[in-house]
């Protein structure tokens, strides 16, 4: 059995029997093929596992699932077509119109809008908090109508690190599941299941592809909400399902219970499906993703501390920095390192931040973060840009704040880079 986190990255999801092809194939079929009318209608029933149509469940997919799965230590996962299908399912799978529920605000700003504006329209309200409350200052944002408590290991684009055991006390003590965006950790760094995490979340496309090739998302379920103490809250899992025959999720499936529905119900009428192409690029990249991880977390630091020491930056956010706020959080919770990911600002404000990004020339300036080439953007001018002056300083966006994402390039011409953008 496969327990180092390198070996797993290789090996998990796809092993080849004899004559088998050894790398994972591309099953790039919509449909699949079954000798008799009752197979397929017990598939059909979920009364016999096996694939019948790709929306829902595609040999390449679950291989690469699995793989993730076993890296974050959970029961059982799915691929999404982006980590912002990710997001809205873990949600949505258990909140419906009438519902409420909790997130940091320093998350993503795609997530931010998702959860502050599109779900809005769908009846489910969600309470923007500041992560670093403490727990009795968290409490009083819980209401009855409470299905979930949300927040990202690393923030994007503050860099914060959560306290995923604050957190997650809270959650339990409420009779919620702590969900965790682990994006720019990635299993390599941190496995917030074992930090008391219920449901993981992941954009596929950043760390974990590795290259940019492919938008994608994964969810993982730990297995260790029980849904069935609470089950006025979470009818959906509790009480039985219409359009299957009036089966219970929780009774049918025990710890796949979630995981499940997801699948079976949400993939099936909303369809964010990640394409197996896309799949077969993610596996090429989670085979290298401790190599390049390691590459990614030494670069970053280095060039963290180089911009420390610069006199022309007038800030620098990295939780690897022995000074930096995080930095108890960062090496209680990610002892090997965080990520590739920094936030930092120039003297002079947004208008010299917008001149340092435009003279760099090695480092691009790409709606992107988290793959192998060195890129970064303006926060409030590109990812937030929708947000308020009140809503950027709520998520703890400052006005000049710079999200750097750093490659796997030699670092010294990073570096180079760097200073000639601040001389310039």
């Amino acid at each position: 059995m496969a327990t180092g986190i390198a070996t797993k990255c290789i090996h998990e999801g796809w092993k080849p029997g004899e004559g088998e092809p050894r790398q994972l194939p591309v099953y790039q079929s919509t449909t699949f093929k079954y000798d008799s009318s009752d197979a397929m209608g017990e598939l059909f029933d979920l009364e016999r596992e096996g694939y019948f149509y790709t929306r829902l469940q595609n040999p390449t997919n679950d291989a690469v699932a699995a793989k993730i799965c076993a890296l974050e230590g959970g029961v059982a996962a799915m691929l999404t077509s982006s980590g912002q299908a990710a997001n809205f399912f873990a949600i949505f799978n258990i909140c419906e119109a009438g519902d409420h529920f909790i997130a940091s605000s320093a998350i993503y700003g795609g997530t931010f809008n998702l959860f502050g504006v599109t779900l809005k329209k769908m009846g489910i309200e969600c309470t923007f908090v500041d992560q670093n409350l403490s727990e009795e200052e968290l409490d009083k944002f819980f209401k009855p109508n409470t299905k979930a408590l949300f927040g990202e290991s690393i923030t994007n684009p503050t860099c914060s690190v959560i306290d995923f055991e604050k957190f997650a006390r809270v959650a339990h003590k409420h009779g919620v599941p702590f969900i965790v965006d682990n994006t720019f950790a990635t299993p390599v760094n941190c496995r917030p299941i074992e930090w008391g995490a219920d449901i993981v979340t992941h954009s596929t496309t950043k760390y974990m592809d590795g290259q940019a090739v492919g938008v994608g998302g994964a969810i993982v379920d730990s297995g260790n909400f029980d849904w069935s103490k609470y089950p006025e809250r979470f009818p959906g899992l509790c009480s039985p399902d219409d359009s299957y025959h009036g089966i219970t999720y929780t009774e049918k499936f025990g710890r796949a219970a979630y995981l499940t529905k997801a699948t079976v119900q949400l993939m099936r009428d909303l369809g964010s499906i990640q394409s197996p192409q896309n799949a077969f690029y993610l596996n090429l990249g989670l085979e290298t993703l401790p190599v390049r991880v390691e590459r990614h977390c030494k670069n970053a630091l280095e060039i963290a501390k180089y911009l420390k020491s610069n006199p022309k930056v007038a800030w620098v956010h990295y939780a690897d920095l022995p000074d930096d706020e995080y930095h108890d959080m960062m090496e209680k919770y990610m002892p090997n390192g965080t990520c590739g990911v920094l936030s930092f600002a120039v003297k002079g404000g947004r208008e010299a931040a917008i001149r340092f990004m435009d003279s760099l020339k090695l480092i691009n300036i790409v709606t992107h973060v988290a793959d192998a080439k060195s890129c970064l953007l303006h926060p409030a001018s590109h990812t937030h840009r929708q947000l308020t002056e009140e809503q950027l300083i709520e998520a703890g966006v400052a006005p000049d704040l710079i999200r750097l994402s750093v490659g796997i390039e030699d670092v010294n011409d990073l570096i180079a880079d760097i200073e000639q953008a601040l001389n310039a």
